[in-house]
This record gives structure tokens, sequence and C-alpha cells, in this order.
């Protein structure tokens, strides 16, 4: 398990939306993310999510000009960091973190984790909970991931 795990907007407000924000925590422990996404997501933070600011503002701005302005600031913070995994779910920010040699996870890989590690016993009541928000998911992947739990 990675010692650091920081958070993107998304994936707060769609487990936040889906009533299952302590999941996070329940599989990850503390969680860092930055001040830009704590104003996006809008709620409270509980106190297991610390808020930090990426030292270089710099190559913040310059992962601007990519991607939206909270998952720049994650990107920059985890680049801070030597055992990093990012939660992410905006496929253009994946793909920049990936070819920034990030480790990354999105909501299903943490919704599969936790199965894995038996905080959960069933994935599909969660899928079901996530087809009911503005979550993009395909009917595809919904299956792989039913399938990759033996559901």
């Amino acid at each position: 398990m990675p010692k650091t795990v920081i958070s993107d907007t998304s994936t707060l407000i769609v487990f936040h939306k889906i009533e299952e924000l302590e999941l996070l925590q329940k599989v990850y422990g503390e969680l860092l993310t930055t001040p830009e996404i704590a104003k996006e997501f809008g709620e409270t933070l509980p106190d297991w999510i610390k808020i930090q600011s990426a030292n270089d503002k710099k190559y913040q701005n310059f992962l601007y000009t990519q991607v939206d302005y909270g998952e720049a600031s994650a990107i920059a913070l985890a680049s801070e960091f030597d055992d990093v995994l990012l939660l992410l779910d905006d496929l253009k920010a994946r793909k920049l973190a990936t070819r920034l040699n990030l480790k990354i996870t999105g909501t299903l890989g943490i919704i599969h984790k936790a199965k894995q590690m038996k905080i959960i016993d069933r994935v599909k009541p969660l899928i079901d909970k996530l087809l009911l928000t503005d979550f993009h998911i395909t009917e595809n992947i919904v299956e792989e991931i039913l399938r990759l739990n033996n559901e």
C-alpha cells in the first residue's frame, strides 16, 4: 500500500453522493487533498482528509494548461512524493498522471480494493448506487468489475 494517497475532487464527490465517503478511510486511512480540491468539493472534509498545497506552483500552473485546476493541483502535489497513489477518475488527467509515472486508481478500483480487503461483501450494491448518479460508466466496464469480483 502506498505511503501517501491523494484524492481529486471527482472521487470525493462520487463517494459523498453515494454516502460512502468513509469507505476511502477504511481502504486508505488518511488521505491528502489540495486546497483547490477542497474548495471544488464544497463540503466540510472529515478530519482524516488533510489539506496540503503543492510546493511548485509554476509546475501546477503548467499542468493546468492540460487538465482542470483541481487535477493539476493533485498531480503537482503527487509529484512531490516518492510512494504515492493518486485517486483520479477523469480520463485526460489519468493519462497525464500515467505519463508522469504516477500510480493511479479511480472509483471502481477503490471499490474493487475494498472488496479484496473484505471491507465490503459485494461490489454490486455500490455499482448500483453509482449508476443512480451522473458517474459515467459503460455497461462492459460494469460487467468486467462484477466478473473480477465473482458477482
